[in-house]
Parts: structure tokens; C-alpha cells; sequence
């Protein structure tokens, strides 16, 4: 196996194509999809995330959506896979995929719905990361999704258990809650976009950003030359999506720009109405005058 490049700087949390209201993937819009990511600078993506619906999609579909990743970056760009899923069993298999398949690095969200204590949390992703040995694997850590925090022990614990430990992706608000997963010897992706400035100069390596897939140029310009304002408009910008159900709005900005994916979401998410849709456009061509009108 090729030795993996140590991910940093700015990556996408992707979005993934659906088809069909969103009950099968869109295997034709993979390909084009990380090209506009290739194309605006991004180093990176993060597939099957909360942006990309992850949870939602089966376990065989889960593995065909990683390999259509990674088929459409060809080595242009590095590929992180979130593998968490609801059971340990279902988390290790697709661990496991991902690095066979070829993934830069294994990302791995605590199971939603019960509240896992320490003990149960170290034994989860202890199983996850062995699974997907040497490969990188980051604890991917937002309280707010999975319903309750890693423990920061469980990742002093596993620290010393398992070597290929690389490092989270925090997407806790605000600063104080990020800060305190700023651990030596691991490497921290900052979630929030209102974050990167603060968190780059408080030690991070990077951002994995939902708003980068539909303006990954904006956010890798603030990645690369962070600044308090950068910051703060990216976080206007994540905002204002915010008031839409966020994966069908990133997915018809994306289409606005001409890259050809669909709004489907998986249910239970929903997609826009009517209304909804024309104020978003509304407010992207006040943005971009020339974009198209998806």
C-alpha cells in the first residue's frame, strides 16, 4: 500500500449525489463533483459526513459512494471517509473498506441516540481504528449530533492504544467547548467556519467544512490566509444556508455553479419548497451575479 499523505489544510464535507428522491446514489455526479472541488483549490474532502447524509445511507451503499470518491479524485485530492455508523459491527466493516479501498484516512462519529459513557466510547472507537490499522483515523467529534461529548481521556486513552490515532475533527461551538480538544500530539480540524481563524492560531491543521461544498474557494482562501474577518463572513455565509434544510441547499448551490447533482435528499430530511428555493437563489445571484439559475 502506498504510504497516505498526511491530511491538512482545507477540505470539503462533502455533500454525496442522490437520485431518484434520494433513495439511490447518483453515480454519473461523483465524477464532476470533486472535479469543482479539484478545480477551486480545496485540498481535500471529507465523504459520507453529516453534510453527506452518512448515517442515512446503507452500509452497501456507503461503500460504493466511498469508492466513487475516490475513483473521481484520483489521487487529486485527499479522501477521509467518515465510517461511523449506528453499531461497532457496521463502524469496523466499513473501517475496513476504506482502507482497502484506498481512503487517506478513516473519520469516525460516536453512534447517535445512546449516550455512551467512557468505557463504552474507548471500546467503540478503539474497534474502529484497529480495524483500518496503520491507516490515520480521526474521532470526529460534535456533541451536538451525536447527542453527547467524547470524552477528552478516552482520547488521551486511546492516544497511547492505538499508534494510528492522527487526530479529530471538532465541530463544537463555541471556541471554549473546541479548545479543550486542542491535545497534544493530535491533529485538529476545525468544523465551524466562524472557528478557522481562531483555531489555526491556536494549533489546528486545517478545516472540514460543510459551506465548502458549495464555496470551497472562500473557504480555502480563509484557511490559507486566516483572518477574524474571513472568518466572520464564511460564518454569514453558513448562517444564511443555515435557514434551509442545510444538505438540499448545499446541493442546489452546487447546481447553480453547474456542477450536475440533484437536491435529493434521504428521508427523513427534507428537500426545499418552492419559497425556499427562490429566496436561496435570490440570495446566491445577489452574490454572483453570472451564476445560472440551476
Amino acid at each position: 500500500m502506498a504510504p497516505k499523505r498526511v491530511l491538512r489544510g482545507a477540505l470539503a464535507a462533502s455533500i454525496t449525489p442522490l437520485r431518484a428522491s434520494g433513495s439511490e446514489l447518483d453515480e454519473d455526479a461523483f465524477g464532476p463533483l470533486v472535479g469543482f472541488f479539484v478545480e477551486a483549490g480545496l485540498d481535500g474532502i471529507l465523504a459520507l459526513g453529516t453534510a453527506g447524509e452518512g448515517i442515512l445511507l446503507e452500509e452497501r451503499e456507503r461503500r460504493l459512494a466511498a469508492d466513487l470518491f475516490l475513483q473521481g479524485a484520483d489521487n487529486r485530492l485527499q479522501v477521509a471517509v467518515q465510517c461511523g455508523a449506528q453499531t461497532t459491527a457496521e463502524t469496523v466493516a466499513l473501517a475496513a473498506h476504506a482502507a482497502e479501498v484506498g481512503a487517506d484516512a478513516v473519520v469516525v462519529i460516536g453512534p447517535p441516540y445512546f449516550p455512551l459513557d467512557e468505557r463504552a466510547q474507548y471500546v467503540h472507537f478503539l474497534a474502529a481504528a484497529m480495524a483500518c490499522a496503520p491507516l490515520p483515523f480521526y474521532v470526529y467529534e460534535f456533541e451536538s449530533t451525536s447527542g453527547y461529548a467524547v470524552v477528552p481521556a478516552v482520547l488521551e486513552r486511546l492516544r497511547e492504544e492505538a499508534p494510528n490515532l492522527a487526530g479529530l475533527k471538532v465541530s463544537d461551538t463555541p471556541f471554549e467547548r473546541f479548545s479543550r480538544y486542542l491535545l497534544p500530539e493530535l491533529d485538529i480540524f476545525i468544523g465551524p467556519e466562524a472557528l478557522i481563524h481562531d483555531g489555526l492560531a491556536a494549533g489546528a491543521v486545517g478545516a472540514v467544512s460543510a459551506l465548502a461544498s458549495a464555496f470551497p474557494r472562500q473557504v480555502a482562501a480563509v484557511v490559507r490566509n486566516p483572518s477574524s474577518e474571513g472568518a466572520a463572513r464564511l460564518a454569514e455565509l453558513r448562517a444564511f444556508v443555515e435557514r434551509f434544510p442545510r444538505q438540499a441547499a448545499l446541493k442546489r448551490l452546487l447546481g447553480r455553479q453547474g456542477v450536475p447533482v440533484q437536491e435529493d435528499v434521504r428521508a427523513p430530511l427534507r428537500g426545499l419548497t418552492n419559497d425556499e428555493r427562490g429566496e436561496l437563489d435570490a440570495w446566491h445571484g445577489a452574490l454572483n451575479p453570472t451564476a445560472g439559475s440551476g
